[in-house]
């Protein structure tokens, strides 16, 4: 027993000091950073005739994506908060808070500080976009244009500040989040049809990540909140992007035929709104849906080494998002599996050992000849800070339960 105890503390000792140098590289760089969809806050492409062209915007966009030298600086693309990557710091923060380890109570109030700064503008509601504007294959996303996916993130911060500190602020900026998605953004035919556009206003696409976020958040604040008008809109949106799984228990990402991939991360997210929709909606009627989605992920999603693959029917590029929701996905549906907490820890240890740079930060993208090592704020570290106090959270909370027993 001794040893198991010993064992058990050591392991969470080297995820501790990750998690705090990750979290101290994070601070030092005042939470801002680089962006993969950042090339269009270029201020030399702004300058040329080529940002006049979608086809261009496109190009630069993924080639800056994909290159894995950081031209970012030689094209004055700036640094920049996220406010998807403040909520993803919030969270994390709220856990490391309660962890007694971030050491920085403040944090919490400069983080909702921040996400009051990064709101959306011209508009009544609390909302959110990202910071920089972003070419679709048909139209250009303005830079803070608030979309469902970002305004689901910060308002799921939000709520656990709520939750955690009980400042009242923050449940009515959620709510007015909902409020916006439910007035803006929801929309439905007939009687079976029903979801949340993105990534503007008007277009009623049929994205099912951004459906599961948005039913998920509205299943929330009708916990909290207790106002009716949102749970009825969240379960016809969950009941129908649910009727939409496979057979083999996937989900493609949209209905579109250019949409029809399915990848790590936003199954992940799916699986994880699904649960939360059940617990804040007191309804076991989507388990089933979560149950053979999590078999999928499971069997299609990852190496026998623990390295998880982008797509269910190849592996590269192993992306760091992928391996942050993973170890989320597998901790909040532990009850699910019985070897889903140490699937997370082989996770870690397979990203300490592939991914992790000494300088205290995780690499973008690892490759079969190549890794792609540039730091990405919100895609990279937001998540594998929240990934990491997740996972810490999860080790104390084990250790103390065999400490009880």
């Amino acid at each position: 027993m001794d040893k198991i105890m010993r064992s058990n503390t050591d392991i969470s000792g080297r995820i501790e000091g990750t998690t705090l140098s990750l979290f101290e590289y994070c601070k030092k760089n005042d939470w801002s950073g680089f962006d993969p969809y950042d090339a269009l806050n270029s201020r030399v492409f702004a300058r040329t005739p080529f940002s006049n062209s979608r086809i261009c915007r496109i190009a630069i966009t993924q080639i800056l994506k994909r290159l894995p030298i950081n031209i970012r600086p030689l094209l004055l693309v700036s640094k920049e908060q996220n406010p998807k990557a403040i909520a993803l710091f919030l969270m994390a923060i709220l856990k490391l808070s309660k962890l007694r380890l971030s050491g920085q109570d403040d944090l919490v109030g400069t983080m909702v500080e921040k996400l009051v700064a990064l709101r959306s503008q011209d508009t009544p509601y609390w909302c959110w976009g990202y910071s920089f504007p972003w070419q679709t294959r048909t139209i250009i996303v303005p830079r803070g244009a608030p979309n469902v996916v970002c305004t689901t993130f910060v308002a799921n911060a939000l709520l656990d500040a709520y939750e955690s500190r009980q400042e009242s602020r923050c449940l009515s900026m959620a709510v007015s989040a909902a409020d916006y998605i439910y007035n803006e953004l929801y929309w439905s035919e007939g009687s079976s049809i029903a979801g949340f556009s993105y990534p503007l206003p008007g277009l009623r696409t049929r994205v099912h990540n951004a459906n599961f976020l948005g039913a998920a958040l509205f299943c929330r604040i009708y916990k909290h909140s207790g106002e009716k008008k949102f749970l009825e809109p969240a379960l016809k949106v969950t009941r129908y992007s649910a009727a939409k799984q496979h057979d083999d228990g996937s989900w493609d990402y949209g209905e579109l035929s250019k949409q029809s991939w399915v990848d790590n991360f936003h199954t992940g997210y799916n699986l994880c709104a699904l649960r939360s929709i059940g617990e804040n909606a007191g309804t076991s009627e989507f388990e089933p849906h979560l149950i053979h989605g999590f078999e999928f992920y499971r069997k299609y999603f990852f190496r026998e080494d623990s390295a998880p693959r982008y797509f269910h029917n190849r592996t590269y590029p192993i992306d760091i998002h992928s391996v942050a929701q993973s170890i989320i996905t597998f901790l909040i549906l532990k009850d699910l599996a019985e070897d889903g907490v140490d699937a997370a820890h082989s996770i870690f240890e397979w990203t300490m050992k592939n991914m992790w740079d000494e300088q205290g930060y995780f690499y973008y993208q690892a490759r079969p000849l190549y890794k792609n090592k540039i730091s990405y704020m919100r895609w990279s570290q937001a998540w594998m800070l929240l990934a990491l106090a997740t996972l810490l959270e999860e080790c104390k909370q084990g250790y103390q339960a065999r400490v009880l027993r």
